[in-house]
């Protein structure tokens, strides 16, 4: 069946809200503005039980289904990402250096349309707990409303999210057992050496040369360290040294993410990277410390929800635009947290446009957002029918 017919209907209020919220972007636990704007809608659908400042500027409201039963979780994120708008869209961000390049916007709207439909049918047992998050992009928002206890405060069993997927033809959906995104670590290199004159190296301990050889030796990890089965990334991304050309400076930065799904796997990363550091700040002469940061978990879906999620799928996508066997992504999500806590799924919603995930040329694709709210709605009706 295609999207349902009554969620069908609200789909210029959905763009209008989408696109009020892609003008007003904020960021991490900030979303203040955004979290008012989400409560006032709420409000209109007539919910009464919502509940505000939960990891600062989080919300979550709950809609009472008819008869005893079970309370399913719905998330959505709700933050933008630090990032300058370069679509030149007459509804682009009006915030210099805040975008909503990943589509948060268009998660709260699919959230907030299936809110209003279920508050207008409540055609299901039990209760629905609508989640909206802030703070994915960074600072792990899923996993402080979790330490706050909104699981057991809501006495949630089970909880589902949507990501769009610009990667993915318009309205296919996207998910798999197990693992399906990666856990990110991150890693700070701090050379210090003795600098002096480009001419006179001889005088000196050189930090540029200490880098050059950890970072090569780094790509031994992946190549030398695990087996070659198991997905790992090891990855620099910066490096900050030096100011003149004939200068040998003191100090050197090195900066990357490491990606796994195995906390074995984790581990032998941090302690190679110990190894690593440490000899070759030993064979150079400089010393060197090492910050391992562990972030995000694996966002791990459970087998028997993740089946469940893409049968509700098929009831608005059809049975060719499910795939529940697409693998795993080396990205990461907090909503990790969430899944640690209560089994469920985590799926992604193709909206078959160019520009990808975190480009300043990105846009949410309207048109998917009464798809996503169909399928929010059709998972409570399908979990806990009257």
């Amino acid at each position: 069946m295609p999207p349902v017919n009554r969620i069908a209907d609200y789909a210029e209020d959905m763009k209008a809200w989408r696109r009020w919220m892609h003008q007003h972007p904020e960021l991490q636990f900030e979303c203040h503005e955004t979290a008012a704007f989400v409560v006032a809608r709420l409000k209109e659908f007539g919910i009464t039980e919502i509940h505000e400042g939960i990891a600062q500027s989080g919300v979550v409201a709950i809609i009472e289904g008819q008869g005893d039963g079970p309370t399913i979780g719905l998330r959505a994120d709700m933050d933008a990402l630090p990032m300058q708008e370069a679509t030149g869209l007459d509804y682009a961000s009006t915030v210099e250096g805040k975008m909503h390049a990943c589509g948060h916007d268009g998660h709260t709207t699919m959230l907030l349309g299936a809110a209003r439909y279920l508050a207008e049918t409540r055609n299901f047992k039990g209760r629905v707990a609508l989640i909206f998050q802030p703070a994915e992009e960074g600072g792990g928002g899923a996993g402080v409303m979790v330490e706050e206890g909104i699981m057991e405060r809501f006495d949630i069993s089970e909880v589902y999210a949507l990501h769009n997927n610009p990667g993915v033809p318009f309205g296919e959906f996207v998910t798999t057992p197990g693992p399906i995104m990666a856990a990110v670590d991150t890693f700070h290199i701090h050379i210090d050496g003795v600098g002096g004159h480009g001419a006179y190296p001889h005088e000196t301990k050189d930090p540029v040369v200490a880098t050059l050889g950890i970072c090569n030796a780094i790509q031994t990890i992946v190549s030398r360290n695990h087996k070659s089965l198991d997905d790992l990334v090891v990855s620099v991304t910066q490096i900050h040294t030096g100011s003149a050309d004939n200068v040998i400076p003191d100090t050197a930065y090195i900066n990357g993410t490491v990606r796994t799904f195995d906390p074995t796997v984790q581990d032998m990363v941090e302690r190679r990277l110990t190894e690593i550091v440490a000899g070759q700040a030993a064979s150079y002469g400089v010393a060197a410390r090492l910050t391992y940061e562990r972030g995000y978990p694996a966002t791990v879906n459970d087998a028997r929800k993740t089946a469940f999620a893409a049968d509700v799928a098929r009831q608005i996508a059809g049975d060719t635009a499910v795939n529940d066997e697409g693998g795993r992504e080396m990205g990461a999500e907090d909503f990790s947290y969430m899944l640690e806590k209560r089994s469920g799924a985590y799926l992604f919603l193709g909206q078959g446009t160019d520009a990808g995930l975190h480009n300043p040329n990105y846009n949410f694709n309207d048109e998917v957002a009464p798809i996503g709210a169909s399928f929010f709605a059709k998972l409570v009706e399908t979990a806990q029918p009257l």
